[in-house]
């Protein structure tokens, strides 16, 4: 099997490269490092529109949905130059799997199309006070109401509420009902009346980490919902079946760049910056503990890397995917914060420096990423859980 790139998809990269030295400007990077519209000011959108004129939305979607129907692993190369640069752009964002594989003809002509070009955006409405990586504990309940659903509660870490068009929204439908079977989800606008949003501020916020860290956002949110009315057709698959459609979208949620660049980006920034600086003449380069802890780096991203292509592979053949997501989010994180461990040690009391500081190295994002990376082992599910998933879904052991 060649785990190598075509010379199709090689000269796309190289295309994708120039691209980017040549529009992705110091307005569209200023514009990230903003939390407003979290980041999407009008050079962003100027940028996704020329993305899009040269058929780099949405690659791998389904042509009936508005995109174009190709290799996925063309897609994950445009992901990934992006995603270097904190964009997120190619896919369709999140939330899209689970539609395609369980939404009806008319949500699907709906959401997918406005998830691949962004003129939707959900903000992911999962966790809540008292349910966190025990999710199947959650309180939100949606009652049924003639022909509409009357939504009570409050959601924690809404990191896009503030500027997302819908949120994502798992409720208990149904109260006496085993945990994990009486839940459902809901595709919910956020101007629908009854729903308010509350910052909530990130160690990131002050001072504000700079483009390309690890979880670097400033500001996630919690999301109150009172006496909220959706319609009986906002419900995403069948009711009572949302933890399975949510379980679902997640694991598909985690194929493609942005969980490897999560683990890679920091191995390469560090071994760049090895290669090419100093402190006052000696360099950590010359040290061969340092260039053995690269090199067992190197190895292990290598192995997220091989992770991720198995992944989109069986996902473009429409092979089972059942663990392999888990895996992938298990690997990942904690290499991530290996690596930022490992930083720390190479760059010393330079590692501690954050944005703004004189001496700060690359505008502090090694120690910015220090602050992020543990928390990548918790979204979109604890590794913990996800160890739980693997051994039960991949090695056939019974539930605990």
């Amino acid at each position: 099997m060649d785990f190598g790139y075509t010379p199709q998809q090689e000269k796309l990269r190289d295309e994708v490269q120039a691209f980017i030295a040549e529009h992705v400007t110091q307005d569209v990077l200023d514009e990230l490092e903003s939390s407003e519209e979290g980041g999407r000011g009008v050079h962003f959108r100027e940028l996704i529109q020329k993305a899009a004129e040269r058929d780099w939305i949405g690659i791998s979607w389904p042509v009936e949905y508005g995109g174009q129907g190709g290799s996925r692993l063309d897609q994950y190369i445009i992901e990934e130059e992006f995603g270097r640069l904190g964009i997120a752009l190619g896919g369709a964002g999140s939330g899209a799997p689970a539609i395609l594989a369980a939404g009806t003809e008319e949500q699907k002509q709906h959401f997918i199309p406005g998830l691949i070009n962004g003129e939707i955006i959900f903000a992911l409405g999962f966790t809540e006070p008292q349910a966190g990586a025990d999710l199947a504990g959650l309180q939100c309940r949606a009652v049924r109401d003639g022909d509409e659903y009357v939504i009570n509660g409050q959601k924690m870490y809404t990191s896009a509420a503030h500027y997302a068009t819908h949120l994502y929204l798992m409720c208990r439908t149904d109260p006496d009902a085993p945990r994990h079977r009486g839940i459902s989800i809901f595709l919910v606008p956020m101007d629908t009346p009854g729903i308010s949003v509350r910052p909530l501020w990130t160690i990131q916020n002050d001072p504000p980490a700079p483009v390309g860290t690890t979880y670097g956002m400033d500001r996630t949110n919690e999301t109150f919902l009172e006496n909220v009315r959706v319609p009986a057709s906002a419900m995403l698959g069948e009711e009572n079946s949302g933890w399975y459609v949510g379980a679902m979208g997640l694991n598909l949620d985690r194929v493609g760049a942005s969980r490897y660049l999560i683990s890679v980006q920091r191995d390469e920034d560090i071994v760049n910056w090895v290669k090419e600086n100093d402190f006052g003449g000696h360099s950590p380069a010359d040290d061969p503990a340092v260039r053995d802890k690269l090199a067992e780096l190197w190895i292990e991203a290598q192995v997220c890397r091989l992770m991720t292509m198995r992944s989109m592979s069986l996902v473009e053949r429409g092979g089972e995917f059942t663990y392999e997501g888990s895996a992938e989010k298990v690997w990942a994180p904690e290499h991530g914060v290996h690596t930022t461990e490992a930083i720390t040690q190479i760059l010393g009391p330079y590692a501690q420096l954050l944005n703004g500081s004189e001496q700060a190295i690359e505008n502090g994002v090694f120690a910015h990423n220090v602050m992020g990376a543990f928390q990548s082992g918790i979204n979109h599910g604890s590794v913990q859980v996800m160890r739980d998933q693997i051994a039960r879904r991949g090695l056939g052991m019974p539930r605990g």
